[in-house]
């Protein structure tokens, strides 16, 4: 390990992205609520002391994993971004993409939304979740001109978010195991857009 402006460097890879980096891999295996900040340092190979100049806090650390997860599912919505043709085709594919990450990473999608563990951290995740939100609202806007858009947005992002928690939970697989998971999220942006 090589010190380089003050970041300990393994190869090419900063102390910081290598204790997120280890608690990504780790989350979906032991969940938020079992992610200690030992764990996690044993992952990445270094002391428990290591992290305090990144991550003050276990907070400070458990937010920087979300901001991962929020990155990886903005990487997900531009691909979609990319594919679309209309707003509503583009919810459409956005809601699916939510819905999809949830279930396919329940523990990071539980996180990332864990506003108790989260608060205070000093990651300011707001500034990755509010321009993704307007950026929703203006897609709903867009395919729904009439009627309050504001309220809208978040009526709908509320149904999605639910499916998509049903989803990372197993729920909807139990309660409708013959429901797909896309069809529900067109139904949802069908009831709200017209």
């Amino acid at each position: 390990m090589v010190e380089v402006d003050n970041v300990s460097m393994v190869g090419n890879e900063s102390l910081r992205e290598r204790l997120v980096g280890a608690g990504v891999d780790m989350l979906e295996e032991v969940g938020a609520a079992q992610l200690g900040l030992r764990a996690i340092t044993r992952a990445a190979g270094v002391s428990h002391g290591a992290p305090r100049r990144h991550f003050p806090t276990h907070k400070a650390l458990l937010a920087a994993i979300a901001a991962r997860g929020f990155t990886d599912l903005i990487e997900r919505f531009t691909i979609v971004e990319a594919g679309a043709v209309t707003a509503r085709e583009h919810l459409e594919w956005m809601g699916a993409e939510y819905v999809e990450f949830a279930g396919l990473r329940p523990e990071m999608f539980t996180l990332m939304f864990r506003h108790d563990l989260l608060e205070g951290s000093g990651e300011n995740l707001r500034s990755t979740t509010l321009p993704l939100f307007s950026r929703f609202a203006a897609l709903v806007q867009e395919a729904a001109p009439s009627g309050t858009p504001g309220e809208r947005a978040v009526a709908l992002w509320t149904n999605l978010h639910g499916i998509a928690a049903l989803q990372a939970n197993s729920s909807l697989r139990l309660v409708g195991p013959a429901i797909d998971a896309r069809a529900l999220v067109a139904q949802m942006i069908e009831l709200h857009l017209t």
